[in-house]
C-alpha cells in the first residue's frame, strides 16, 4: 500500500515529554500524570486511566463558579503516548523555567502537574465582561496552548491593545486593564455593540490569535 500520507503523517519519534505530532496535535510521552482538557484525547498507546480533575481546592472552585473561567480538566495517568487535540486548532508548547504566563482558559490544552495555576481577573473589567478572567501558570514544567489560526507575538514596548477574544496568552509581568468603547462596537471585534479590548503595559509579550475563535452558528427552531 502506498500513500504520501505514510511519509508525512507518521507518529513522532522524539522522546520529549510534550511534542507536536503536527501543528494541530500534541503527543505527550507519558510516564506518570498530566492534566488535559476534558474531551481532548484523540488516541493513546499504552496503559492509561482517565479521571475527572477537581478544581484544585475550595478557593479555585469558588473562583471557577463565580467567574465561569477555568478549564474542564481530566487527569491522565499511566505510561505510553497520549495524543491530544482541540477542534483542529493549532497547538503550541511553552516551557516554563520558574517563570509565569497568563493564558485564556479556553486556550489551555494540557499542562504538567508540577505547574501551579490560579484564576485572575483583568483589572478594570466589569463582572459582566466575559472572557476577562484568565489562568496564571507558574513554576517549572510544560504547557500546551491552542490558537485558532496562526498567532502573532507582540512585543509590548508601547501601549498595546488586543481584542478580548483574540488575546490568548501574555507575560504575567504585564499590567492589564479593560478598555471599552460603545461607539466603536460596530466597527471592531464581532460588532456586538461594544468594543472590548485588553490594554497591556510594561515589559513583556502578548500572543494574539488570528481570529476571535470559531463562530457559533445560531439555529432557529
Amino acid at each position: 500500500m502506498r500513500s504520501a500520507m505514510f511519509g508525512s503523517s507518521l507518529e513522532a519519534t522524539t522522546t520529549d515529554r510534550f511534542a507536536l505530532q503536527n501543528d494541530k496535535m500534541l503527543r505527550v510521552h507519558l510516564d506518570g500524570e498530566v492534566l488535559a482538557r476534558q474531551g481532548s484525547m484523540v488516541a493513546y498507546q499504552g496503559e492509561m486511566t482517565f479521571a475527572h480533575q477537581g478544581s484544585g481546592g475550595v478557593q479555585k472552585f469558588l473562583k471557577k463558579a463565580f467567574t465561569g473561567e477555568g478549564v474542564p480538566l481530566m487527569k491522565v495517568s499511566g505510561r505510553g503516548d497520549l495524543f491530544l487535540a482541540d477542534d483542529a486548532s493549532e497547538v503550541h508548547v511553552v516551557t516554563l523555567e520558574g517563570d509565569s504566563i497568563t493564558v485564556s482558559g479556553r486556550n489551555v490544552l494540557a499542562f504538567d502537574t508540577s505547574l501551579q495555576w490560579d484564576i485572575r481577573r483583568v483589572e478594570g473589567a466589569s463582572m459582566m465582561a466575559g472572557g476577562l478572567f484568565n489562568t496564571v501558570f507558574t513554576g517549572v514544567g510544560q504547557l500546551a496552548i491552542t490558537s485558532f489560526g496562526p498567532p502573532v507575538i507582540l512585543n509590548v514596548d508601547q501601549p498595546t491593545y488586543a481584542d478580548a477574544q483574540s488575546a490568548i496568552a501574555w507575560s504575567s509581568t504585564l499590567q492589564t486593564a479593560a478598555k471599552s468603547s460603545m461607539s466603536a462596537g460596530a466597527l471592531v471585534g464581532r460588532g456586538s455593540g461594544e468594543a472590548l479590548q485588553i490594554a497591556f503595559s510594561g515589559q513583556g509579550f502578548v500572543i494574539v490569535q488570528a481570529s476571535e475563535g470559531p463562530r457559533v452558528v445560531q439555529q432557529n427552531g
